[in-house]
């Protein structure tokens, strides 16, 4: 998967380094003094993925823990993500990362403790708040390489009104699948239509092998949130919801629901044109787009709430609970 492993020094000899480098003993490895020393320092162009990537080991500074945008969860709770690592392994045609980092090699970052460290103290200001990972890679696609999810564990098992959901789009279970599931701790999958997935999701495991894993997570007794976002307008777009929800109401309860967003297919102009260039045959191409209320280029709002509307309308005939929806980034006009 990797070409070079690059280590900051500050991390060499941590545990979580360790970790890593033990899953590739035949990489070339280097230490360097900081990881932006090197990474993203000379443009690589996004599709460069689909042959060679590097990756870097480093130390998060900075803001560990950040707020997220409004509508970005349910409930009027606090809302921050954490960074744990930047760009993902998957290529997904609507990702936004391909216009966001110089570069699409990924960084693992391994000061687990100085972020939890920081969510404690959010969570000494406000106990109900909310955590989420995955906003700049996938939660669990690398996650076997590091473990680092049992200390997170052990964070929400000490604060149990606090809550952390897990963005991911991976079947990779190893490192949570024997961990004791806990009420405030959500592990959320990003659905599509099948024929949507494989249009799109490009490198990603299939839809089907996607509601597998929930099947393997429901069974355990963890929660589980789903994503429908981003939706993509297709002629058959009912039909493949319809299908979509009708299979995920076979192996997700709606007790063990936490809750289910719906968002439209949105960019910023940069990654528009990112998009363009990258994927020029691709049916996104072909949609009706226009500048919208905060700037993104995105549906009509009509359009947007028909969709968003027809989705959760199928949701709700499959038994998902109304108050668990919500509409994700959608503000009005």
């Amino acid at each position: 998967m990797f070409e070079k492993i690059f280590i900051e020094e500050s991390v060499k000899d941590l545990e979580y380094t360790k970790r890593i480098l033990n899953f590739f003993p035949k990489i070339e490895s280097k230490v360097i003094n900081k990881t932006e020393d090197v990474w993203g320092r000379v443009k690589k162009p996004y599709l460069q993925k689909r042959e060679t990537l590097n990756l870097f080991i480093g130390r998060k500074e900075g803001a560990l823990v950040k707020e997220t945008p409004d509508a970005y969860g349910m409930g009027k709770e606090k809302h921050y993500f954490f960074i744990h690592a930047y760009n993902c392994i998957y290529e997904c045609q609507y990702c936004y990362l391909q216009g966001y980092f110089n570069t699409p090699d990924i960084v693992l970052f391994v000061n687990h403790d100085e972020i939890i460290r920081d969510m404690q103290q959010l969570v000494d200001e406000n106990p109900d708040s909310w955590f989420h990972a995955g906003e700049y890679s996938d939660s669990l696609a690398l996650s076997h390489l590091t473990n680092e999810w049992d200390e997170y564990w052990e964070f929400f098992k000490k604060n149990p009104k606090a809550k952390l959901e897990l963005r991911t789009k991976s079947v990779n279970l190893k490192s949570i699948i024997n961990l004791e599931p806990l009420d405030n701790v959500y592990v959320s999958f990003t659905l599509a239509g099948h024929k949507e997935g494989k249009t799109y999701d490009l490198r990603t495991p299939s839809v089907k092998a996607r509601l597998s894993a929930i099947k393997k997570l429901v069974e355990k007794g963890f929660k589980i949130g789903i994503h429908l976002d981003p939706i993509v307008h297709s002629e058959d777009l009912e039909n493949n919801y319809e299908t979509l929800l009708k299979e995920l109401a076979l192996v997700l309860p709606d007790k063990q629901l936490g809750y289910l967003s719906i968002g439209v297919v949105r960019f910023t102009k940069d990654v528009f044109k990112e998009v363009e260039g990258n994927y020029p045959d691709s049916p996104i191409m072909t949609q009706n787009f226009i500048k919208s209320f905060d700037g993104k280029v995105r549906y009509s709002h009509p359009m947007r709430m028909w969709m968003l509307n027809k989705v959760k309308d199928i949701c709700i005939k499959n038994n998902f609970s109304s108050e668990k929806i919500y509409m994700c980034m959608e503000n009005e006009d």
